[in-house]
């Protein structure tokens, strides 16, 4: 099958590529590289079956060409982040908005698959656990950006709902918190590396409000795997929750990173004032129902949320030693050491 993977050099999306390729298809891979990194396609740029391409889905000339040559898009590339949606409100709605119109009006005139990546953040401040895909979005007012991510992704469903009453097989998945070896970008708020890596130099592990907040973390194999398993028809017109039923605040995630880690570090308590800026509102809950992920995709996460701490924290702990063993050589062959 012929794949084009937008966001292809993100994290979710590189490792959507190689699972793709190991399937044996042939993969095209977009990114504009804001956020993500070829390093992360180290192994696979010169794959035979693999094409990269360093681009935007706000072109839609470079889209065109790219959607006549494949079946399927998995459309990853998204303008994500706290960080973002505090700092940059317009870059947020209109990156969203725009890519993901010219995706599924130039997907529509092929009449290709469209796997659209969601997010949890959807579901607002809705307090009414599990997450069902029919569960109310319930939002903070318009005047506070926290929710300008979860508005625009929203709007994206709703033309990704459009489209498919209009005849087009796409599918709607959200993702509730990937994590996993090799995810790097702490500044867009991912708190498993932030942990991880605050825990292997001894330093504080900063907790955000009180950590009382509890997260479905879900191990990057496993959304992966139920990204591809999207592809099927019977879930054309629909959103499915991908991640895991595990429930744990982040208060205890911290303590558990620093059990595993072995490090001498310490929780400390910093306000979302103090991290954000003022005004700034959390979801307290983020549990998803997997009923539909399991009828419709035979989906079921299989690492365990301790495995699949130890298996990033080992990435981390060998990246961090391969790093100080180039330092020592580099620090040798300069003449210093000696």
């Amino acid at each position: 099958m012929n794949i084009l993977v937008t966001g292809g050099a993100g994290f979710i999306g590189s490792n959507l590529v190689k699972q793709l390729l190991e399937a044996g298809h042939d993969i095209w891979s977009l990114d504009d590289l804001s956020t993500g990194r070829t390093t992360y396609l180290k192994d696979v740029l010169q794959h035979k079956h693999h094409t990269f391409v360093n681009g935007s889905v706000l072109d839609r000339g470079t889209l065109a060409i790219l959607m006549d040559h494949v079946d399927v898009i998995f459309h990853l590339a998204a303008v994500l982040g706290v960080k973002n949606t505090v700092d940059n409100p317009i870059k947020v709605i209109e990156g969203n908005i725009d890519g993901t119109r010219n995706i599924l009006e130039l997907a529509y005139s092929r009449g290709l698959k469209v796997i659209f990546a969601s997010t949890s953040e959807i579901y607002g401040k809705n307090e009414n656990l599990p997450f069902h895909e029919a569960s109310d979005r319930v939002y903070g007012t318009s005047s506070i950006h926290r929710w300008c991510y979860a508005t625009a992704k929203s709007l994206d469903e709703h033309l990704c709902f459009g489209y498919a009453q209009k005849g087009l097989p796409v599918t709607v998945l959200r993702y509730f918190n990937a994590y996993g070896p090799g995810q790097t970008n702490t500044q867009y708020g991912m708190v498993v590396p932030r942990f991880i890596q605050a825990a292997l130099a001894d330093r504080p592990l900063e907790v955000h409000g009180d950590g009382t907040q509890s997260r479905c973390f879900t191990y990057i194999d496993d959304t992966v795997k139920g990204t591809i398993a999207a592809i099927t028809p019977s879930a054309n017109g629909l959103a499915v929750n991908i991640g895991s039923s595990h429930r744990i605040t982040i208060m205890e995630l911290a303590q558990k990173i620093i059990a595993l880690t072995g490090s001498k570090s310490k929780v400390v308590l910093k306000s979302y004032n103090d991290a954000y800026g003022p005004g700034y509102e959390d979801m307290h809950a983020r549990i998803p129902d997997l009923t539909r992920a399991r009828n419709v995709l035979g989906y079921e996460p299989g690492v365990t949320l301790d495995e699949g701490l130890m298996r990033t924290i080992a990435w981390y702990q060998a990246e961090a030693e391969a790093g100080a063993a180039a330092a020592a050589k580099t620090f040798t062959d300069s003449g210093e050491g000696r």
